[in-house]
């Protein structure tokens, strides 16, 4: 073609070879899913598929080629004399009519002959790929069973080890148990290559395995809770860690226990604990090409430090998926709105790069002639040798993830399309990058994200090409029908796989990608040219970075906004029947949807309907639901097993005392309420089921003060509080015994704890912040998470008078056994509200508890059943309200 073409650079329009060759589909689904299968299988059962694939492939193809010679052989029979001229027309020209029939028959027998043995020969070649991927996983299967490793992790044997790192060291996301966050440990893959036993045995081997080093002991003080969830985790701290710096390749020496894997069938042979708190101790140096990418990565973190937090934590997430300045609310709002494939460095990444270079992709027959490399005047081969390596410094720089690998081995395919002038298939190369990457890797036949990349791009080649031309026919413009398409295309095929990760369906999640689409790209080339510029011109980088810094905090808005709202997502069976179940769901919505297209009316009403279950306004949710109730007074937030509570002050106004452990169940109680000022927010006490959702009260609400306990421990939540405060300019303030404030018609008095207490309370549950609150004729008192002996206190100090005869009580402590039984008695509450998680660990609230409010006479409520509670009225009328 390029010869023919004419043109030193080949021609614009490449010829058109027939249609989308799907002979490649099959093959690529058998290898992926006998992988799958085979990874987990035992050693005979592989050998036995390997084998009978092997035999029937070969009869197949033998069946075949007699098939071939038998229809050759049925065609030939029909030659013959016949009359003279009794067959003209009928045959191959000939005067004889049974050379006529002759020529038919040969034709007939013969194309029936190839048809056969071509589905012969498919059916061949399809065993032939399974067969050769039950040998490659068997193989690979085999390598986690063989050498000393396996043995030495059933002993749980101490050993000294020498490891080559194969991944970017990553620090897990904290999880909030209870009232605390649970310790993060740093992880990173590597291979064995010694191992020195206790009695002195050097053993040599090479062999996969996950090692997982305490971060505690080697991080300063955590700067708060950040990064994403799972092996791929990271979190940014104060003082970084010198293991965080460790780069693919290196060579360490540790000190390790050897342990089984975390769970079967994982691609590892077992889990190395480092012991000790010494820095890594490196034997051998990191290559170059990883040297070289590691100062990019670097600078591009340099490059950015000056950024507002969102484009901070974004920009190196979107370029070459560094998320270790992602916070846990923004990481939580990515997930509801299904955007968290921007951060996972997925193929669009390369697909940008590439674009650039070579032309658009949604040009499939003169692509090549509309980028950079056209400009420049390269010719295709060189373009396509270019695009190979820029393609390979990708995946070095980005690390080869799942969707990195797909998306390489996708556009190497289409790069050698484009080196021999053949017109490019994607779906093809798609089929062709999934059987050579699972042959190769079998493990990636189990990655959910290779599934999830793979899907997206079927979604891409097949759905919404059709959909988008669909739309444009309905006189939709055509790059926000492409843009629609492509975003509803990848949702359908893939919700069902997230379904099973997350138990949820998300219902924004067309909308927030098609929004944050239009910034993706920007963001992603000026990421890129900024990760480039870094190492020569630290200035040009870091205003690329802040042009940058515009599209990213786009796109952190876009999964704020939708994460907040609160029908953003439904619960759904996080199994794969569940999937199967929403897979059908999609087809019988996706056939509805088609149809109310053809009519506009029933299709607009269906829009606004679907936007007002999505946003449910607080004004319509009402006049439906009731909630919040008119003239609410308190409220008390289903935040799970943490503490978050609303003192209505009018007119949009309230204090919030406490903010859960869940930013987005925070933001989404206080939306339904239609809280949009906050004149103070009171944290009893830093434990992290009471302060880690404190992003999602802040967020998009007018904030007067923070104010909390002068009991500053655990260190590391106060100072999340106090960095969140500084970041949004919000004055941060001690609370102490007699403290008076008052808002509205709401004002209230502190009660605990004393200036200077003495003793000093055993923890941070018995320095919390106690209130006594007035709302009109309402009393309530808040007594976070007092224990019995701030609770005597309490009811020995000057403010005891003050606490008899409450009309509401919020239960310390979730309701725990832990009470006071005089304070109970004291108080003697019409109205006992306990926030509780459901199913928790700790037997909150316990039955003592419960008992004894209600011996008091107290009607007791409680979050995990009765969900939001909000109270209404005073006196007798008092009352409450669920939701």
């Amino acid at each position: 073609m390029h010869a023919a073409s004419g043109r030193r650079l080949g021609a614009s329009h490449p010829r058109v070879e027939g249609p989308i060759d799907l002979r490649l589909v099959a093959p690529a689904a058998a290898v992926w899913l006998t992988a799958a299968v085979s990874v987990g299988a035992s050693p005979g059962r592989v050998a036995a598929v390997t084998a009978v694939s092997l035999v029937a492939a070969g009869a197949l193809s033998v069946a075949g080629r007699r098939v071939a010679r038998t229809g050759r052989g049925d065609g030939d029979t029909g030659t013959g004399p016949a009359p003279e001229g009794s067959g003209a027309g009928r045959g191959e020209a000939g005067p004889e009519r049974g050379t006529g029939r002759g020529g038919s028959g040969s034709g007939q027998g013969q194309g029936r002959g190839v048809v056969r043995r071509g589905l012969w020969v498919s059916v061949a070649a399809v065993l032939l790929c399974v067969a050769a991927a039950a040998a490659s996983a068997g193989l690979h299967a085999a390598d986690l069973r063989r050498g000393p490793v396996p043995a030495l992790a059933e002993r749980y044997a101490e050993v000294t080890a020498e490891v080559e790192i194969t991944s970017d060291p990553q620090l897990t996301r904290p999880r909030i148990s209870g009232d605390h966050v649970a310790p993060t440990a740093l992880l990173f893959d590597a291979d064995i290559t010694r191992v020195t036993q206790a009695d002195g045995t050097v053993l040599a081997t090479r062999t996969p395995v996950l090692v997982i080093v305490d971060a505690r002991s080697r991080q300063g003080a955590p700067r708060g809770f950040g990064g994403r969830s799972g092996r791929g985790a990271t979190r940014e701290t104060g003082r970084r860690s010198p293991w965080l710096s460790l780069l693919p390749s290196t060579r360490l020496r540790v000190a390790a226990r050897v342990v089984p894997a975390l769970s079967d069938g994982e691609d590892i042979a077992a889990v190395l604990r480092v012991r000790g708190s010494a820095p890594p101790d490196v034997v051998g140096a990191p290559s170059g090409p990883q040297r070289f990418a590691g100062r990019l990565r670097e600078g591009l973190r340099k490059a950015t430090d000056g950024l507002d937090a969102d484009a901070r934590a974004l920009l190196p997430g979107l370029v070459v998926g560094d998320t270790s300045r992602v916070t846990p609310e923004l990481d939580a709002a990515f997930e509801a709105t299904d955007l968290t494939h921007l951060l996972a460095v997925s193929g669009g990444n390369l697909v940008i790069v590439l674009a650039l270079f070579i032309g658009p992709p949604g040009l499939a027959q003169r692509v090549e002639r509309r980028g950079l490399a056209a400009r420049l005047g390269v010719p295709l081969r060189a373009t396509a040798l270019l695009g190979g390596g820029l393609t390979l410094a990708f995946v070095i720089v980005c690390r080869p993830d799942p969707s990195v690998l797909r998306a390489a081995a996708c556009g190497a395919i289409s790069l050698l399309a484009i080196a021999t002038g053949r017109r490019r298939s994607l779906i093809p190369a798609l089929a062709a990058a999934v059987l050579l990457l699972v042959l190769y890797d079998p493990w990636l036949a189990r990655s959910y994200g290779f599934l999830l990349s793979v899907l997206a791009t079927g979604a891409l080649l097949t759905l919404a090409p059709r959909w988008s031309a669909a739309l444009q026919r309905r006189r939709v413009p055509a790059h926000v029908a492409e843009a629609l398409a492509a975003a509803a295309a990848a949702q359908v095929l893939c919700a069902p796989v997230v379904a099973v990760l997350s138990a949820r369906v998300s219902l924004v999640a067309v909308p927030c990608n098609l929004l944050a689409e239009f910034a993706v790209a920007p963001a992603t080339v000026l990421g890129f040219a900024t990760l480039a510029a870094a190492p020569l011109a630290m200035p040009v980088a870091e205003v690329l970075a802040w042009w940058a810094s515009w599209p990213g905090r786009w796109i952190a808005d876009i999964a704020r906004t939708g994460a907040a709202q609160p029908g953003a997502g439904v619960d759904w069976p996080d199994s794969w029947t569940g999937a199967v179940l929403l897979a059908l769901v999609t087809v019988v919505a996706v056939a509805v949807g088609r149809r109310l297209l053809r009519h506009p009316l029933p299709s607009g009403i269906g829009a606004v309907l679907l936007l007002l279950f999505v946003v449910q306004p607080p004004p319509l949710t009402r006049v439906i639901t009731g909630w919040p109730p008119p003239g609410w007074r308190f409220a008390m937030c289903d935040v799970g097993q943490g503490d978050a509570s609303v003192l209505a002050v009018g007119d949009g106004s309230a204090v919030v005392v406490d903010a859960g452990p869940d930013p987005v169940l925070a933001d989404r109680c206080l939306s339904t309420l239609g809280v949009t000022r906050i004149p103070l927010v009171v944290l009893t006490h830093f434990h992290a089921d009471h302060v880690a959702g404190l992003p999602g009260v802040l967020r998009g609400r007018s904030v007067g003060a923070i104010e909390a306990t002068g009991f500053e421990e655990p260190l590391e939540q106060a100072e999340f509080v106090r960095r969140e405060a500084l970041a949004r300019h919000i004055p941060l303030t001690r609370a102490v015994a007699g403290e008076r404030r008052s808002a509205g018609d709401l004002d209230w008095r502190v009660l605990w704890p004393p200036p200077d207490p003495f003793p000093p309370p055993d923890g941070p549950n018995d320095a919390s912040v106690t209130l006594l609150v007035r709302s009109a004729g309402l009393r309530l008192l808040l007594l976070g998470d007092l224990e019995p002996p701030a609770q005597r206190a309490l009811a020995r100090s000057p403010a005891a008078a003050e606490l008899a005869g409450v009309d509401v009580l919020k239960v310390a402590h979730h309701g725990s056994a832990y009470q006071d039984p005089e304070l109970i008695r004291r108080v003697a509450p019409r109205l006992a509200l306990v926030s509780v998680g459901g199913d928790n660990p700790y037997g909150h609230p316990a039955p003592s508890t419960v008992a004894a409010l209600r011996a008091r006479g107290a009607v007791v409520l409680r979050t995990d059943e009765d969900g939001d509670l909000a109270v209404t009225g005073e006196g007798e009328g008092l009352g409450v309200a669920r939701h």
